[in-house]
């Protein structure tokens, strides 16, 4: 019978192939859904008229604590969270890092055990990864892609200042909105990171788990933000001086650059010198 229902044309070793592949993104599927919370978040805007944003969170601990994007909780301090069983729970905001899109929420009700999480560094061009979220508030939504491509950047900013987040995962795994904050796993079900923004149909980006993101998580948990050294120099590009004799032995110089400060910088007061 099994061979009657397979497709024309396909080898067993196909055949084989595709099921241990269903295999693994169900086994993922089951292991997650229940750790992926859907959150509802109402942002105030400037004019003071709120808007309801959705997004999603994962849990990782087991006193309730989720993790999700800081542009997902954006402003706000608190919010509801549900889950794939049908309950709902209110949350409060522990500490966002806007530079990082990353953010802590805490459940004030209980919440599933949390998901085991893995090292985004092992992540290999290709291998098999699984996405888990709540697009368009579609609670539990699944897909499944490859890695695309490692080491990307992602520009973040927050007030006056920028950042890029280095080693940012790029998957083909479909994406949507709602889809931020929520899980990016590998085939053993370990979440290697937090998916926060789609360039394009079938280019999504994940915040990845490595010592950086645990660091700043630690951080956010023990102190609600991120404290980061600022010295407010900015770097503006400088022509060579035309050269004048012989040109010197050694590695050429390819350019220069000079820094001025914008008004009142930290700078001069740690001692750096400025132009």
């Amino acid at each position: 019978m099994a061979d009657t229902l397979s497709e024309p044309g396909r080898s067993h070793e196909e055949q084989a192939a595709l099921d241990s592949y269903s295999q693994i993104v169900t086994s993922v599927a089951a292991e997650l859904t229940p750790k992926v919370a859907a959150l509802n978040v109402a942002h105030r805007r400037p004019s003071g008229r709120f808007v309801r944003g959705t997004g999603s969170a994962v849990v990782f601990t087991d006193d309730g604590f989720l993790l999700t994007n800081a542009h997902v909780v954006g402003h706000s301090d608190a919010g509801t969270a549900s889950f794939a069983d049908g309950t709902t729970t209110p949350f409060h905001v522990i500490g966002a890092d806007p530079l990082s899109d990353l953010a802590v929420v805490r459940a004030d009700g209980p919440t599933p055990p949390p998901a085991r999480f893995g090292e985004a560094d092992a992540l290999r061009v290709g291998q098999l990864v699984v996405a888990v979220g709540n697009p368009l508030g579609l609670t539990g939504s699944v897909t499944a892609g490859v890695v695309s491509a490692l080491g990307r950047s992602l520009p973040a900013s927050a007030g006056g200042a920028t950042r890029v987040i280095d080693d940012v995962v790029q998957t083909d795994a479909t994406l949507h909105p709602g889809s931020s904050g929520g899980a990016l796993a590998t085939a053993d079900g370990r979440v290697v990171g937090i998916n926060t923004a789609i360039a394009d149909v079938g280019l999504g980006l994940a915040v990845p788990v490595n010592g950086t993101s645990r660091r700043i998580i630690a951080t956010l948990l023990s102190e609600g933000r991120v404290r980061r050294a600022y010295l407010g120099l900015a770097g503006i590009p400088a022509p060579l001086p035309p050269r004048r004799g012989p040109a010197p032995a050694g590695p050429r110089a390819c350019g220069s650059s000079r820094s001025c400060p914008p008004p009142r910088p930290p700078a001069p007061a740690s001692g750096t010198a400025t132009c």
